[in-house]
């Protein structure tokens, strides 16, 4: 069973998860991977010195503090939810500080509710949102639909953040009542499951803090450094420091009434170098809760004994949902000729990239852009693929190479294109530390240099890969794009296709990083986006991943779960998994669901 990656085990959990239309708010990339930087591993009992609560104990008690790893990976410097690389608990689709209208269930596709309790659409073109009753700020003032209305106004204001495009889809966001509020949709860009994205991904900022801050700010709100969150979930942030990050139950929680107190007092993310040293500290019960990749990890609890585990106990273990894709930047000399790009894609060995660098947790990536499980499995064209798509195959990208285009090998092995273009120096780059992400470059580049391309490795800090890709600063990026939510899989042809809006080169883009350009997609994007559920868009579908394929604007390399879920039950118990699945097992965009299932052991 171990070896039998995407049965029907995975396919009974998720039939329902990937609905009609995924990933972080407002097109950008799902959020970033496994790995992360900073110091050492958790130790069992935390020192601290508050600067959030100056009344908080100096030493956490381990009966009281859930340690996680997995989602920070830089010393903590900035909480801005706004901004383009914040930190852990701002950071894209977390919610423990700052919260947003509802909730992604990944179990069953769902809109949870959080801080709303409803939503209706009394016709095509509008959706009502009803907020909780008694909704407040950790502050104790009270949130109302001002303070939503502010949230999705600076869309119209912030030209740098993630939901600047929220207006292209929604023409008005007004209050109907002292709950209630109205989204009119575009209906000359009729989106609806895009729309319930930006309402599942967009956390609502305190209007009495952030308003002044803008006026001062103006157009940069994104740059504004804040490091004294203030929102409305169950955790606020009690201190930081380059070593890891602590956040302190709110037992003045808006929500007890809605939904009780998480189990946890306290929250901390103890912050590695490395995978390496998350896992060990996970492997030795100084950390809880993970989502990093982890080799092997059947062997903890079959070889080990450890009281480890995973959502499912038998292979993929995981719940699939995204696709790591190796994004090509079209605008460079020669990977801006579509033959090239899809004679590298030829070139790349996927199997022994789902063998070592996802280990065994994936089966060999093809070249759709939609997922071939779950919802999306609906709208996946086999025979589309087959006809267009590619494989790994040497012999085939060396025919393309010379017979198509006429390339000729130098005497250091590597083609040249007629007009003298050489196929490299090229780098594959990838964040430094991101052990898994490595040993898939590590095959890239070698396969492909066999091949007759010139690649090298390149793995900076993660906030400079973040920088570049957005800036159009790269050869070839292994990068994250939209996983499962409700506008999969059409937003994640979004982020490979669609050049609307896009930034030139040397300027920060939000999507599209390889800066592809087809006058075809944007048409097809838009049938697609109306549609009311994915297969009433197959045709669309089918054309747009016939253009991804006949241009390899990028090339997926794996099949990813949407966050790896990992837990230790050494100090806590009460982790959902697929046999007690009382929360989904997600960081992201489902609230903190997760958290209220704890209790200490």
């Amino acid at each position: 069973m171990r070896r039998s990656l995407f049965k029907s085990v995975v396919l009974l959990t998720i039939a329902s998860m990937l609905l009609a239309a995924c990933g972080a708010p407002a097109a950008t990339p799902a959020p970033a991977p496994t790995s992360t930087t900073g110091t050492t591993e958790a130790p069992t009992t935390a020192a601290v010195e508050p600067t959030a609560d100056t009344s908080a104990p100096e030493q956490l008690p381990r009966n009281e503090t859930l340690y996680i790893g997995g989602l920070q990976w830089q010393p903590p410097v900035n909480f801005n939810p706004l901004n383009s690389n914040p930190d852990w608990p701002g950071m894209s689709g977390h919610m423990p500080t700052y919260e947003a209208l509802f909730a992604y269930n990944l179990l069953t596709g769902e809109l949870d509710p959080l801080l709303a309790k409803e939503l209706t659409m009394p016709d095509e073109t509008t959706m009502v949102v009803t907020l909780q009753d008694g909704t407040k700020w950790q502050d104790g003032k009270d949130l109302t639909t001002d303070d939503v209305i502010y949230t999705f106004g600076l869309a119209k204001t912030q030209p740098d953040i993630n939901y600047n495009t929220f207006f292209d889809y929604v023409t008005e966001v007004t209050a109907t009542g002292d709950r209630t509020i109205e989204f009119k949709l575009n209906e000359e860009q009729l989106n609806p499951g895009f729309v319930k994205d930006f309402l599942m991904g967009t956390r609502i900022l305190p209007k009495h803090i952030w308003e002044p801050r803008e006026n001062e700010a103006g157009d940069k709100l994104s740059q504004v450094i804040d490091t004294e969150p203030v929102g409305s979930g169950p955790y606020k942030l009690l201190n930081f420091a380059p070593e890891r990050i602590a956040l302190q139950r709110d037992d003045n929680y808006w929500g007890k009434e809605a939904f009780g107190l998480p189990g946890p007092k306290y929250l901390v993310h103890p912050i590695f170098k490395t995978n390496d040293a998350g896992n060990l500290a996970f492997q030795n019960g100084d950390v809880d809760l993970m989502q990093q990749f982890t080799p092997q990890i059947w062997k903890m609890w079959e070889e080990k004994n450890l009281p480890v585990g995973t959502w499912y106990k038998e292979a993929p273990y995981y719940i699939p949902g995204s696709i790591p894709m190796l994004i090509v930047n079209t605008t460079k000399p020669g990977l801006d000729n579509p033959m090239v790009r899809r004679a590298l894609a030829y070139s790349i060995n996927y199997p022994l990239i789902a063998e070592t660098a996802m280990s065994e947790y994936s089966v060999p990536a093809n070249s759709s852009v939609i997922l071939p499980v779950g919802g999306e499995e609906a709208v996946f064209n086999e025979e589309n693929v087959k006809a267009n798509g590619w494989t790994y195959d040497p012999a085939k990208a060396k025919e393309i190479l010379e017979n198509e285009l006429k390339a000729t090998k130098g005497s250091d092995g590597v083609y040249v294109l007629p007009d003298g273009t050489r196929l490299g120096p090229w780098s594959a780059r990838t964040p430094k530390g991101w052990t898994d992400w490595q040993t898939a470059i590590n095959i890239v580049v070698q396969s492909a240099n066999e091949v007759g391309f010139e690649l090298t490795e390149d793995y900076p800090e993660a906030p400079v890969v973040t920088s570049k890709i957005q800036n159009g600063d790269f050869d070839l990026n292994l990068w994250y794009i939209s996983g499962a939510g409700p506008a999969s899989p059409w937003k994640r042809f979004r982020d490979m296709l669609d050049d609307r809006g896009v930034a030139e080169v040397g300027q920060r883009a939000n999507w599209n990083y390889g800066r592809f350009k087809d006058p075809a997609v944007p048409a097809l994007l838009d049938e697609a986006g109306k549609a009311g559920n994915p297969t009433d868009a197959q045709e669309a579908y089918d054309q747009l991943d016939k253009i991804f394929m006949d241009n390899a604007p990028g090339i997926p390399l794996m099949y990813r779960p949407f966050e790896f879920y990992e837990f230790n039950e050494t100090h806590w118990t009460g982790f959902p998994t697929s046999e007690n699945p009382s929360a989904p097992p997600t960081f992201q965009f489902g609230g903190v669901q997760i958290f209220y299932q704890l209790k200490p052991k």
